[in-house]
C-alpha cells in the first residue's frame, strides 16, 4: 500500500478525539471533590471545640492558609504536568508556599518554647495524624488516578507525587480542624512527616500505577 493510501485509510477509520478540558478546570473539579470528602469527614467527627481560639492566633491560622494554598497550587502543578507542552518547572509551583507551611510550624515550636519552656517543645508519638493523612489520601488518590489517567506516558511519577502532596496538605487542613494536637513540634514531626511519606509514595507506587493505567486507556481506545 502507498503511504498516501495507507494515510488516507487510517484518516478515514479514525474517531473523533475528544479534547481533554483545560488543566485549570479539571484541577477546580478534583479540588471540588476532594473539599467534599474532607468536609464529610469534618461533619462526621465535628470540628474541635478550640478551633475559633486556634485560629485566632497568627500561626495557626497562617499555617492552615498555607496548607491550603500549597494544596490549591499543587493540584493546579499536577494538571498542567499532564500536557507534554507544558514545562517541567510547573513542578516548582507549590514549592514557594510549602517552604512557608513549613517555616510556619517552626515559628510556632518557636512561639511554644517562649510561652512553655522546654514542655513546649516535648516530643511525643501521635500515629492518628499519619493515619489520618494518609488514610484520607486513599479516596481523594483514587479520584486523582482517574483525573489523570491520561498523563501516563508524560511524566507519571512527578504528575503524581505532586498531586499527592496537593492530597496529603488538603488532609493537613483537614486533620488540623478535628485533631487534638497542641504542640507545634508535634504537628512539625507528624504532619510534615506523613506529607513526605504521602508525596513519596505518590511519586513511586502512584506514578507506576497512573503509567499502567494509561496504557490500559490507550489500549482500550
Amino acid at each position: 500500500m502507498k503511504t498516501d493510501d495507507l494515510v488516507s485509510a487510517m484518516a478515514r477509520e479514525m474517531g473523533p478525539v475528544k479534547r481533554l478540558r483545560p488543566p485549570m478546570v479539571r484541577a477546580a473539579l478534583w479540588l471540588g471533590f476532594s473539599v467534599a470528602v474532607i468536609a464529610a469527614i469534618v461533619a462526621v467527627s465535628g470540628p474541635r471545640d478550640d478551633l475559633a481560639q486556634r485560629l485566632a492566633q497568627p500561626w495557626e491560622a497562617a499555617q492552615m492558609a498555607m496548607a491550603a494554598i500549597t494544596a490549591v497550587l499543587a493540584a493546579i502543578s499536577a494538571f498542567h504536568l499532564t500536557l507534554p507542552d507544558r514545562s517541567d518547572r510547573w513542578a516548582l509551583l507549590p514549592l514557594p508556599s510549602l517552604v512557608l507551611w513549613v517555616g510556619t510550624l517552626g515559628w510556632g515550636c518557636v512561639v511554644d518554647f517562649v510561652r512553655l519552656g522546654p514542655d513546649g517543645i516535648a516530643l511525643g508519638t501521635s500515629f492518628g495524624c499519619l493515619g489520618f493523612i494518609l488514610g484520607l489520601s486513599l479516596p481523594m488518590g483514587g479520584a486523582l488516578l482517574v483525573a489523570l489517567r491520561h498523563a501516563g506516558p508524560i511524566r507519571p511519577g512527578p504528575t503524581m507525587a505532586i498531586g499527592v502532596l496537593s492530597i496529603a496538605m488538603l488532609a493537613s487542613v483537614g486533620l488540623s480542624i478535628v485533631h487534638y494536637l497542641d504542640a507545634a513540634v508535634m504537628v512539625l514531626i507528624w504532619h510534615v512527616g506523613a506529607v513526605a511519606i504521602a508525596t513519596a509514595i505518590g511519586g513511586v507506587v502512584g506514578g507506576r500505577t497512573l503509567a499502567r493505567q494509561s496504557a490500559l486507556v490507550q489500549a482500550e481506545a
